[in-house]
């Protein structure tokens, strides 16, 4: 085996960092979990936990919670790659969103840093439909949402954990930025479909205005900065065509192709995740 490396994954716990943190032990790696329950701790919301988190550490995966977008984050970005600095880290691997103009912004503070880099940027996941604010509607049999008709090159959760730990371990991709990107493109309404189909449901899909989405999005008490970020990604990011690209970055450095959709929704759909909620009545 190669040498064991000293890797701090920042956000382990999430959608790709728990995939990353388990790919890296089961190679025998020094993980380190970045997380505000972890020793050391981690918080995007404390700096002075930072350093702690970086020390004895060769390489740092970066995703930014809630996105690279949002007011803030490049401050984030700037003053964390610093603490990397002082705290002797030789490599970042950063999680970038396609498309996105600000998160564009924080790559630049990357690209420049004096470090070995990897940029990865990667389309809209297919776990939004899993693990995000698309699984209750799912849930609800209701998925009532803006952008119906654009074209979306949905990317799996584990081909992102498989490209980081590949730019992690081996230094041919320094340098380098991958755009990730699944092997065709859906509207919501066609994953939607796949969803039902898979789970035998009847689940609604209504188009909306991203106005109407985001006055519900408010009723149901969804947290301001959130909504602000539903509303750029949906209108910024899902309302510019060139984001319907797909990429054969995942192939490249995996040499395998993308994860499809349909096999994410049949694997999803034997977890129960998307079971229909039952009213329980007193």
């Amino acid at each position: 085996m190669e040498n064991k490396q000293n890797i701090l994954v920042i956000g382990g716990t999430g959608k790709t960092g728990r995939k990353i943190v388990n790919k890296l032990n089961t190679l025998g790696h020094n993980v380190r979990v970045g997380s505000r329950s972890a020793t050391p701790a981690f918080g995007w919301d404390n700096p002075d936990t930072w350093e702690d988190a970086m020390q004895n550490i060769d390489k740092v995966y970066i995703t930014f919670q809630p996105d690279l977008a949002v007011p803030g984050a490049l401050e984030a970005i700037e003053t964390l790659v610093k603490k990397a600095k002082n705290c002797k880290v030789k490599k970042l691997v950063l999680l970038s969103g396609k498309g996105e103009r600000e998160a564009e912004l924080c790559e630049q503070v990357v690209i420049h840093s004096g470090l070995d880099y990897t940029i990865v940027r990667a389309s809209w996941f297919n776990q939004n439909f899993s693990e995000s604010f698309l699984i209750d509607p799912i849930l609800e049999g209701f998925v009532a949402l803006p952008q119906a008709e654009a074209k979306i090159p949905f990317v799996d959760t584990g081909d992102i954990a498989d490209v980081a730990v590949e730019a992690l371990l081996h230094d041919k991709h320094n340098g380098k930025m991958y755009q990730l990107t699944g092997a065709r493109t859906l509207t919501f309404k066609e994953a939607v479909e796949e969803i039902a189909q898979a789970t035998h449901r009847d689940i609604a899909f209504i188009p909306i205005a991203i106005s109407a989405y985001t006055h519900m999005l408010k009723q149901h008490g969804v947290p301001t900065d959130f909504v602000w970020l539903i509303e750029y990604l949906f209108t910024e990011v899902l309302g510019n065509p060139n984001n319907s690209e797909i990429t054969n970055d995942i192939e490249l450095v995996l040499g395998r192709k993308p994860t499809d959709f349909s096999d994410f929704v049949k694997e999803t759909a034997k977890t129960g995740v998307w079971n229909a909620k039952v009213e329980t009545v007193l």
